[in-house]
């Protein structure tokens, strides 16, 4: 389903949902249960939840017998991405890059940067790790 920018936000306004997603992206598929555990709510709140976020298209799911694990549908986040990123009004384009402003106004660049190293090194270890998991699947 497309959805215009305004019921995207909409969609994304919620934090469990957001919650949801990261959860999702982090581990692999989840059941509700498991995500009602993680979250701290009722599985019936989740299940709305991943009810909005199946309707945006955000998540699928795939019965497997009693089971019914959620995951993310990478198309539509990198899509809900540059929608994003077209609205972003930090200058990072959706890269992710510390702004040229941001680093001169630091009074602790080495801190900030530091930061800005972890954050990459947990972005490229998720990419190494999506790399395994197809090498193991071919």
């Amino acid at each position: 389903m497309i959805l215009t920018q305004a019921e995207m936000f909409k969609v994304l306004g919620v934090e469990n949902r957001i919650q949801i997603i990261d959860l999702l992206k982090n581990n692999g598929p989840l059941g509700v249960n498991e995500l009602s555990e993680a979250l701290e709510v009722t599985p019936s709140a989740v299940s709305q939840h991943l009810k909005i976020l199946r309707h945006a298209g955000l998540v699928r799911s795939e019965r497997k017998g009693y089971w019914i694990p959620y995951k993310i549908n990478e198309e539509a986040l990198e899509k809900c991405q540059d929608l994003l990123s077209k609205v972003c009004s930090c200058g990072c384009k959706g890269t992710g890059k510390i702004r040229k402003g941001e680093l001169d106004a630091a009074q602790d660049k080495k801190t900030l940067l530091k930061n800005w190293e972890k954050e990459l090194q947990r972005e490229l270890n998720e990419v190494r790790s999506r790399l395994e998991e197809l090498a193991e699947e071919e």
